[in-house]
């Protein structure tokens, strides 16, 4: 590649970035369920602005490029929502997305004390499946997202964090 990716916490400035990552790269989950109502590509960038000042988000950047994000915020439950992880598409495959998960898993557990990591992604996303099982995600339900598509629901303990990281 020649530069190499780094992971970082986002800051207000990468919240536009973020938001265009985010469009580009959920392109692909709307075309698998014929759907592009998905959350991800009807947030406004206020809302995304809005997630950057108060939520764990961290971005992969290519120099100054983000080309990856995730967001995660503790629940009531003392669990940590892990959610809208993308990675440009050009630049899938090469385990940004797990590097993403781990520095997001890492500040939950150790700033905002998560016991817990829950996340969802929809019935037919195989990829992301396969990504969220090998770094220690087990099935433990379903639901039905607000547009419609259904979704499997992910968790893993705080506690294995230490093991996958």
């Amino acid at each position: 590649m020649g530069m190499s990716v780094t992971i970082s916490v986002a800051t207000e400035q990468d919240a536009e970035q973020i938001f265009k990552l985010q469009y580009l790269s959920f392109q692909s989950e709307a075309a698998l369920y014929g759907n592009y109502r998905i959350d991800p590509l009807v947030q406004t960038l206020d809302s995304v602005r809005q997630e950057v000042a108060a939520d764990c988000v961290f971005v992969a950047r290519l120099g100054e490029e983000v080309v990856g994000s995730v967001r995660g915020r503790i629940t009531e439950d003392g669990s940590a929502a892990i959610g809208k992880l993308c990675v440009h598409p050009r630049l899938q495959g090469h385990g940004i997305g797990a590097r993403l998960l781990r520095a997001a898993e890492g500040a939950l557990v150790e700033e905002r004390g998560a016991t817990r990591f829950r996340l969802h992604t929809g019935h037919r996303s195989e990829g992301n499946l396969r990504l969220y099982r090998r770094v220690g995600y087990e099935t433990v339900g379903t639901s039905q997202g607000a547009d419609g598509v259904p979704m499997i629901v992910l968790e893993k303990k705080a506690e294995a964090y230490a093991t996958t990281a």
